[in-house]
């Protein structure tokens, strides 16, 4: 059996979408893929969010939403827990941390800078 779960996210006044998982696949719109975590999700500017989950390769996936179009899922890599769901924040545009539970129980931390993701780091405990 997959994963199962929901987030929801904002990007707007009057405005939250909601994302569905059951058995590994997203409901609410098609996004395919594997899902062994439950996703997360983020809005990081107007019309723009992007979702997080890990797969059964125990690596960060994500997807992302610019205004018109899902782009494909693309590894972030890592060797994280699957039965653990990631976090997610954005706190500007151009701006998105997330947090994972590794394989080693330790929390591990990736973000996007504006214009690239930069390698995982493992957070003191």
């Amino acid at each position: 059996m997959g994963a199962h779960g929901a987030a929801a996210y904002s990007w707007g006044p009057g405005r939250v979408d909601l994302l569905e998982v059951t058995d590994g696949a997203t409901l609410d719109e098609d996004l395919g893929g594997t899902l062994a975590s439950a996703p997360t999700v983020v809005a990081w500017a107007v019309d723009q969010a992007e979702v997080f989950a890990v797969f059964p390769d125990g690596g960060l996936w994500n997807r992302y939403w610019d205004g018109v179009a899902w782009h494909p899922w693309e590894s972030l890599g890592g060797e994280l827990d699957s039965a653990a769901t990631p976090a997610c924040s954005s706190w500007g545009a151009e701006r998105l941390d997330v947090f994972a539970r590794g394989r080693d129980g330790a929390t591990w931390h990736r973000w996007w800078d504006g214009s690239r993701w930069v390698a995982w780091e493992r957070l003191p405990a």
